[in-house]
């Protein structure tokens, strides 16, 4: 699921990035690797991260009873969806909410043919009766979760994504080549487990996101001139 040629559609969006260099606001790789800092720290670990935290399950209160594992996989959906969507109403660019949709959605239809075992129904379930948006950091959690791969490892692996994507984006948008790119990539492999250290210890709902200059750019995607990206 980490692989960037999945066909999800993730290419053709670059979350705001593009109008952060058109405007000039990113111009270098330090610029980039300053931002993918920012965005991890500030966005993607303390708000997508915590809808992927959601889908493991509430967090543990004393006290509580133990239910039979189709009990607790029910409990746990319907909390992430809850997640799913506070998470979701806190962005504010249109495009990047329709993105984030469209990129679950395709995954969620994709994951039959990946994994024609992985029992999946309850989510799609969900998905049919909008009790979940099927946006892609709720998706990719609740397969990661039936595919049995520990929160933690989950949880880095879409930070890394999410910053795999910007930098494919920046390829495209910036006068930088592969091997830059990759040099960016991999000085903020640490930054990744850093913000999910961070924030791993949150209640999934207090997420929140506090990058406004990312989310103005998402917003003012839209009107740009030309453009290369969906959002």
């Amino acid at each position: 699921m980490l692989d960037s040629a999945l066909p999800i559609g993730s290419f053709a969006h670059s979350y705001g990035l593009e109008t952060l260099v058109q405007k000039g606001e990113i111009r270098t790789g330090a610029d980039l690797h300053r931002y993918l800092a920012g965005m991890l720290r500030q966005s993607w670990a303390v708000s997508d991260a915590m809808v992927i935290k959601a889908a493991y399950g509430k967090p543990e209160k004393p006290g509580r009873q133990e239910l039979p594992a189709s009990a607790e996989f029910a409990e746990s959906l319907e909390y992430a969806c809850r997640v799913e969507r506070l998470v979701h109403l806190q962005r504010l660019g249109i495009e990047t909410r329709e993105g984030i949709e469209k990129t679950g959605r395709r995954l969620l239809k994709l994951a039959p043919a990946l994994w024609p075992e992985l029992p999946l129904e309850d989510l799609r379930q969900a998905v049919s009766e909008r009790r979940s948006l099927g946006t892609h950091p709720l998706v990719y959690g609740w397969i990661c979760l039936k595919l049995g791969v520990p929160l933690d490892r989950a949880a880095e692996g879409y930070l890394y994504m999410c910053a795999q994507t910007c930098v494919n984006a920046a390829l495209r948008l910036m006068a930088m080549g592969q091997q830059e790119a990759q040099r960016i990539l991999s000085r903020t492999l640490p930054s990744i487990a850093e913000a999910w250290q961070e924030a791993r210890g949150m209640d999934p709902e207090e997420a929140y996101g506090a990058m406004p200059l990312a989310e103005m750019a998402m917003i003012r995607h839209e009107r740009l001139y030309s453009r290369l990206f969906m959002s």
